[in-house]
């Protein structure tokens, strides 16, 4: 997993290096850092309610102009996922730690403003179910890859480069290998970002 995380990011670094010495004379491309908070649930199909799991997000990201209004951003993120549960007072923590990989189009309005959406494909590191302090591990009762639509807004700092962002990822795919109730991914992230150069 290390060498694919590895290796993902030089992908990205690739591709806007290659994109800052392109062809196109009306884009430009800068690279940035991003992080901040998740507030997941995993969505069952047969209305069993669970809590939601608070945890974290971090990584890189890019972003490629294509003209003052439109532009392409690809993430490569860690990040927390999961839910929790509360039966008879015995809490169960379902903690699922993805890499995933968001490919958002960018509408960006005058003044620093951006509304987003696209596809990510996530890449399951590692899931565990805690109980009562006994951690079970149930990766592989989970499928490794895991697709969804993210939706948001951000807002940049024109002058510096900092800025926040909100999005919703919307799962697609089913997390759970057997045939019981289906279950997807579902939350929000709240971040900070900073992009280099801008």
């Amino acid at each position: 997993m290390k060498f694919l995380i590895g290796l993902l990011t030089a992908i990205l670094i690739s591709s806007v290096t290659y994109a800052q010495h392109g062809s196109s004379p009306a884009g430009h491309v800068n690279l940035g850092i991003k992080g901040g908070l998740n507030v997941y649930n995993i969505h069952l199909d047969d209305n069993t309610n669970l809590d939601r799991r608070i945890g974290y997000h971090f990584g890189l990201m890019g972003h490629i102009h294509f003209n003052s209004h439109f532009a392409l951003q690809p993430e490569i993120l860690y990040s927390a996922q999961g839910a929790r549960t509360t039966v008879a007072n015995a809490t169960t923590e379902t903690n699922l730690d993805y890499v995933n990989i968001p490919v958002l189009f960018q509408y960006m309005f005058d003044g620093g403003f951006r509304i987003q959406a696209g596809p990510q494909i996530g890449f399951l590191v590692s899931a565990k179910s805690k109980t009562d302090g006994t951690s079970t591990d149930i990766k592989d009762d989970l499928k490794p890859l895991d697709f969804a639509v993210s939706v948001g807004l951000s807002y940049v700092v024109p002058a510096t480069g900092f800025g926040i962002d909100a999005r919703y990822n919307i799962g697609l795919s089913k997390l759970n290998k057997d045939a019981g109730a289906n279950s997807t991914n579902r939350g929000f992230q709240f971040g900070l970002f900073y992009i280099f150069g801008h």
